[in-house]
């Protein structure tokens, strides 16, 4: 039972990218090194609420 997450960078808070997380096993926010359109290079993104 997985549920849809949004990622959105903690630099320039651009919502990029779309993930699946079982809620079950995490509790915690997700937090990922993705690349970012917008700033240009690699940040860290957040779960958002």
């Amino acid at each position: 039972m997985s549920k849809k997450v949004v990622l959105a960078c903690v630099e320039c808070m651009n919502r990029n990218y779309t993930t699946e997380k079982n809620p079950k096993l995490t509790n915690e926010r997700l937090e990922v090194r993705k690349f970012c359109k917008n700033c240009g290079k690699h940040t860290l993104h957040r779960e958002t609420k």
